[in-house]
């Protein structure tokens, strides 16, 4: 929206966080933030507010939009199909319509007195990408591979600790097309790279063969946090011997296109990897309170079939939820380490009937994601936001292409 001409009053991946904790820290910053914002609506009042996901922020500024009398249009559900339903009423109030982009939710909502449309998910109608691995791999060289090499931040007066036969402070290799590659998706957030990428590394040293890991780097993490990463990194190398052969890359889609097998954490990154139909297991993890808390509060309705695993979780992975069914592993919280994680990619690594049968069951899920076959959500979302749009008054006219 900013590329299309929209003044941005608020940058959203400044004040994302995900669980209790996470968001306590970043209070005050997001409060003054969320200010500024409703400032921005009553100043400006547009035409049409297209809210999108991000429910604890988007809900309330639905019901200043509500009452200025702005059509509210959501793209993108919140899950209140997993959890807080009791917020369903603010959408009964708040909302004009909710343009949902999964094939259950429009059956959740619609029962609910919500007039609600499944437009299809956007990924889904996405080409496979067509760069080749060798292009690919020469991409990488534009991103410092330096985690090799440091043993922490700049000056901090320990040892770094050289492979025999590398020079410090040099790249240490080039990412070589004709390996097996594995994608480590660790998620968007530097919170979350803080939480997952770890585990994900002591899983690469546990799984045996010549691969090389490619992990992505979310155009939400910025040079200086991927530098933090780095060091971080390095801290670890430090401890092991023979570390695997990682690099940063920058697109996660090319990354999962070409990739063997990934660990994506969960979130959209796991559509991602079913859109492109790549074998993968499910990770994330969240402080044990938030972990604790959120177990106790997701319920799924009739319209969600649900299985519980051996500790009695219920799946949050989206491509289960659109299966159905577990189709794909999910290790969460004391589950995530690196040896179950190493257990459970093993055997989506070679040609197994394992491997076969997920390759199957991803892209009946696939199908799942349009209405119909040749369905543009984009377009969907564009007749529902022109229905909606009335004429602004002559004294706010001038303000029709601002955004919040």
């Amino acid at each position: 929206m900013e590329a299309a001409g929209q003044r941005r009053v608020v940058r959203a991946e400044d004040v994302a966080h995900m669980g209790l904790t996470e968001v306590l820290r970043h209070a005050p910053y997001i409060h003054s933030q969320y200010r500024a914002l409703v400032a921005a609506i009553k100043r400006d009042r547009p035409n049409l507010a297209i809210l999108i996901d991000f429910p604890d922020v988007n809900f309330r500024l639905a019901k200043h939009l509500h009452r200025l009398g702005v059509p509210v249009l959501w793209f993108v559900s919140p899950q209140l199909w997993a959890w807080k339903r009791r917020r369903l009423r603010w959408v009964q109030q708040r909302v004009d319509r909710m343009l949902v982009i999964f094939p259950f939710e429009a059956p959740f909502y619609r029962a609910r007195g919500v007039d609600a449309e499944f437009v299809g998910h956007p990924l889904a109608t996405l080409p496979l990408p067509t760069i080749s691995r060798q292009a690919y791999a020469t991409q990488a060289k534009g991103i410092s591979q330096d985690q090799w090499f440091y043993g922490g931040g700049p000056n901090d007066g320990r040892p770094v600790k050289a492979t025999p036969g590398i020079e410090l402070g040099n790249i240490r290799y080039e990412l070589d097309p004709l390996k097996p590659w594995i994608a480590l998706l660790p998620g968007s957030r530097i919170s979350e790279v803080q939480n997952n990428l770890r585990t994900m590394i002591d899983a690469a040293y546990e799984i045996s063969g010549d691969y090389e890991f490619l992990i992505p780097i979310a155009p939400t993490i910025t040079e200086k946090q991927l530098t933090a990463i780095q060091y971080d990194m390095g801290d670890l190398y430090l401890a092991k011997d023979n570390p695997p052969r990682v690099t940063f890359v920058r697109d996660a889609r090319e990354a999962l296109h070409h990739a063997r097998a990934s660990i994506v954490a969960s979130g959209t990154a796991t559509v991602q990897a079913l859109t492109i139909g790549n074998p993968f297991v499910v990770v994330y993890r969240v402080s044990a309170l938030t972990f604790a808390i959120v177990k106790r509060m997701i319920r799924y309705p009739a319209e969600i079939p649900a299985m519980l695993d051996a500790d009695g979780n219920l799946p949050i992975a989206m491509p289960n939820l659109i299966a159905g069914r577990r189709i794909v592993p999910e290790l969460l919280n004391a589950r995530f380490t690196a040896s179950n994680l190493a257990t459970a990619l093993r055997p989506l690594l070679d040609d197994t009937p394992a491997r076969r049968e997920m390759i199957v069951d991803l892209a009946e899920a696939r199908a799942k994601l349009l209405p119909t076959p040749d369905s543009n959500p984009i377009h969907r979302v564009c007749d529902a936001a022109e229905a909606l749009l009335q004429p602004a008054p002559a004294h706010v006219a001038r303000n029709a292409t601002h955004t919040v």
